[in-house]
């Protein structure tokens, strides 16, 4: 099988190799004009050689009507000039009625409610990576990196300057985009792929300078060309952010000051490749994790918002082999007890060191990332009453965490990927080695696409064991109708957990998708789709049926762009689940099941907006269902404040889980559950730079166990009448953050955050909501009170201070 996939991987690269040929389609094309002069950016555009330069103009209609020419009420007028620094972009976008303009005031890379124009760069113009800058009708920036693999990463972050103005015409644009905060060759002559891109928010349409095809199913190779940017250098790109902070911490035992300061370096290796380090981290103001009572046999999942592990690290998440929050999570080992020791101390989390990274792309579209970060030995605190003696033992050894990648791209929509994590561990801890190598291979035109990969894992502890992982897929990627096939291979001793997170393994699974989608607004729809899917997943040994899934999906939006979606799902098969029983070998069968789901979400143009979507599923099994909804209405008061709640209901009915092992048996229990989530958010914004904001969660979720079954080898259950440990659970938690954050200059940020939380849990379940919040929040309450500091000092600006001083 292996040579196969390296055959099928070599063929396909030859194949699409053999068709790159030049684009036959003529792309619109713009000149950029040098300045001496200084440029005010104030939005103004008065300066006298904005009108002496080429106008990009016809602007053509992206969504909903593809295609459909911009009407003269709304022609927009871009421009752009440059010098030794930078690009300067100036805009004007035509609206018949100004007034209506939507123009909501959010923080950095925050669309909200707003009009917006964009500029897309590509330097390279290699159709493979856009860097994307966004100023809204309200002054707010936006900027991200764009891939067509993974899409938009707004964690990135660049400096440069904007103004927007609204006028009796419409409004405008103005902008200045440094050289430090693009990619581009050394040639004297440049070529550049470029975009623009105009949102009308209140008519949910977005034009684009260059036409982009939806029929295509790729956005960067469609972009026009700029021409004219000559004898430029790329400078310096070396920036410092210093920062400073500290931390108030009191809860009914104890108060702490603590204070923290540290420095992140940004390092431009060439044009090509930077280098991030952080030097004694602080991750102390990130968002808090949305913890769940956790009933199932896999570790929950958490989102990463850490920005030193989002910001630009598209190249790092191929094949899915890096789960960044590894690093500096709770230890990963337990330490051995004797007689009657117990621990008194065990840690949360684990202290990161230091960590960098190097990342890129160079002008014959190789990739490089570089990935390393190191976390200090941690012990746990062991006491023994017998003796009154404690002792401590590691819990995590120092240990080194390290991913590399080589990203190679040709023909602008394709790639070869080899990719390697690697996490070394100080001592007789185990080591683990993750290998994979991924092809994502396009036609010409963008019509079909076939990907795969195969990732082979090893891990060295007493006993070295070695897995892999194999996939291929293949799909048609553009017009109405689009379809894919696929399946997935995974062996038993598959295992990349140490730097990833991987639920099951031995498995082979089969899957398919077919798709019809309208391409321009009807009398009825602006957009309508209709999915189809199916699913189905075998045990390796057994040949066993473990999951099965097929469904059908519609969504739609309407002529007032409100959304309507829904659909059915089947599972005409019983599960034989192998992973929640706990041990290898034994496995549950589940019943066979059905379910549906309706979502709803009017307008986000309105300043009322509300989203709701109810489910059920029901099962095979008589009094065996389950069912919920979600209810989010929203509320804009004015460009400056604006509120959102969210309310989530979910009920399971004789679910059946795993309980207990008593040493002789596997205990499930048919349980019956109840889930609650409340949370508000919420913002007022001064100005696009100070911003206040509010994110309030209140989780409560309780399980009464039904009956006990003792678990038969054949996977059914037989009703345990004897045993009658208290199994229940009553899970609380609550989180409240109000930051208010205040960027004074470019990339230099004051942020204060006050935090409050608190997490009970017991066996008692109480049904009584007010008595389990007073509770909860009585005596539990955890309180931070935290101000950072970091000051964005460019290398550039540097020199000029010393220069003038």
């Amino acid at each position: 099988m292996h040579k196969n996939l390296i055959i099928i991987i070599l063929l396909s690269f030859t194949f699409l190799k053999s068709q790159a040929q030049n684009d036959s389609i003529q792309k619109k094309s713009l000149v950029a004009n040098k300045i001496n002069e200084s440029i005010i950016i104030d939005g103004e555009l008065n300066e006298s050689i904005w009108s002496e330069t080429q106008t990009a103009s016809n602007f053509v209609m992206f969504e909903p009507d593809n295609g459909r020419p911009i009407s003269e009420s709304k022609k927009t007028e871009v421009k752009i000039l440059y010098d030794n620094d930078g690009v300067y972009i100036g805009a004007k976008l035509y609206d018949d009625e100004p007034g209506k303009i939507l123009k909501e005031i959010t923080e950095r890379d925050d669309f909200g409610t707003t009009d917006a124009f964009g500029v897309f760069i590509n330097g390279l113009n290699d159709g493979q990576q856009d860097f994307r800058f966004f100023v809204t009708a309200a002054g707010g920036q936006l900027d991200c990196i764009a891939t067509e693999q993974t899409g938009e990463d707004f964690s990135w972050n660049a400096i440069w300057s904007s103004k927007a103005k609204i006028t009796d015409f419409g409004w405008t644009v103005e902008m200045k985009i440094p050289y430090a905060a693009l990619r581009f060759s050394n040639e004297t002559k440049q070529t550049w792929g470029i975009n623009f891109i105009r949102e009308i928010k209140r008519d949910r349409q977005i034009y684009t300078w260059s036409f982009v095809d939806s029929k295509i199913g790729a956005v960067i190779q469609q972009a026009g060309i700029l021409n004219g940017i000559e004898n430029i250098e790329p400078p310096t790109r070396l920036f410092l952010i210093p920062y400073a902070s500290s931390y108030l911490n009191t809860n009914n035992e104890e108060t702490t000051l603590t204070a923290k300061g540290g420095l992140d370096i940004k390092y431009g290796i060439n044009d090509a490749f930077t280098l991030d380090a952080i030097l004694v981290p602080d991750f102390g103001q990130t968002k808090f994790d949305e913890v769940i009572l956790n009933l199932g046999p896999f570790e929950q999942q958490f989102n990463e918002n850490r920005p030193f592990f989002t910001e630009g690290t598209d190249l790092f998440s191929k094949g899915n082999l890096l789960y960044s929050r590894r690093i500096g999570s709770a230890p990963g080992f337990y330490p051995t007890l004797t007689g009657n020791e117990y621990i008194s101390e065990y840690p949360a989390s684990v202290n990161l060191l230091n960590a960098i990274k190097i990342s890129g792309r160079n002008s014959d579209g190789l990739g490089i990332g570089f990935l390393n970060a190191i976390t200090e030995k941690t012990d746990a605190n062991i006491i023994n009453p017998d003796d009154n003696t404690s002792r401590k033992e590691t819990v995590s050894p120092l240990t080194n965490y390290n991913v590399t990648v080589f990203d190679q791209r040709f023909n602008k929509n394709s790639s070869v990927t080899f990719i390697n994590t690697n996490v070394t561990r100080n001592g007789s801890f185990r080591d683990a080695n993750v290998t994979g190598l991924l092809f994502d291979l396009n036609t010409k035109k963008n019509t079909y696409n076939l990907s795969g990969d195969i990732k082979m894992s090893s891990i060295y502890d007493f006993e070295n064991k070695s897995g892999y992982n194999t996939s291929l897929n293949f799909a048609e990627t553009s017009g109405k109708i689009r379809y894919s096939v696929g399946g997935n291979y995974v062996s038993k001793d598959y295992d990349n957990n140490d730097l990833g997170i991987n639920f099951q393994t031995n498995y082979t699974s089969l899957f398919s998708n077919a798709s019809y989608r309208i391409l321009n607004p009807t009398k009825v729809f602006n957009s309508f789709r209709i999915n189809y899917n199916s699913f189905i997943q075998f045990n390796n040994l057994t040949s066993k049926i473990q999951g099965n899934n097929f469904g059908v999906s519609v969504n739609s939006t309407n002529k007032k762009n409100h959304f309507f979606g829904g659909g059915i799902n089947y599972n005409p098969f019983e599960n034989y689940d192998y992973y929640e029983p706990r041990e290898d070998g034994k496995f549950a069968i589940y019943p066979k099941s059905y379910g549906g789901w309706l979502y709803f979400s009017s307008n986000y143009a309105n300043k009322f907006a509300l989203d709701t979507n109810p489910y059920f599923t029901n099962t095979s099994e008589t009094n065996r269902y389950s069912y919920g909804i979600s209810i989010g209405p929203r509320y804009r008061f004015s460009d400056k404040i604006s509120v959102q709640y969210n309310f989530n209901y979910g009920k399971q009915i004789n679910n059946a889980g795993f309980t207990d092992n008593d040493g002789t048996n596997i205990i499930f229990a048919k349980r019956d559950r109840d889930t609650y989530t409340n949370s508000i958010s919420g913002k007022y914004s001064i100005n696009s730079n100070m911003n206040f904001n509010l994110s309030v969660r209140h989780y409560w979720s309780f399980v009464e166990n039904n009956s006990f079954h003792n678990l038969n080898d054949d996977g059914t259950f037989t009703e345990n009448t004897t045993y009658n440990v208290n199994r229940n659970s009553n899970f609380n938690s609550w989180n409240l953050d109000l930051t208010y954050s205040w960027w004074f200059a470019p990339g230099s940020q004051v942020s204060v955050l006050y935090r409050n939380n608190a997490a009970t849990f017991d066996r008692t379940t109480n049904k009584d909501f007010s008595n389990n919040f007073s509770n909860l929040i009585s005596d539990n309450l955890n309180h931070i009170l935290s101000v950072s500091i970091r000051y964005y000092i460019d290398y550039n600006q540097g020199k000029n201070w010393f220069k003038k001083s």
